[in-house]
């Protein structure tokens, strides 16, 4: 499959922001779980959230 996801999201403190994200499954295959990661320079990728369609969605506290 392919991910497709624009370069950068730009975001506001304190305010909602999309992450936008669209997967295009190869055929027979099937999505079982979606991260998504904030990535800064020099530092080590931090979990924003994941959605499970077993266990729902969880979003980290700093990211809530």
């Amino acid at each position: 499959g392919r991910v497709e996801v624009p370069r950068s999201v730009t975001a506001v403190l304190g305010q909602d922001v999309v992450l936008p994200c669209r997967y295009r499954a190869q055929e027979q295959e099937q999505v079982v779980q979606v991260t998504w990661l904030k990535r800064g320079p020099g530092a080590a990728a931090a979990e924003v959230a994941v959605l499970n369609p077993q266990h729902g969605e969880h979003v980290q506290e700093p990211f809530a």
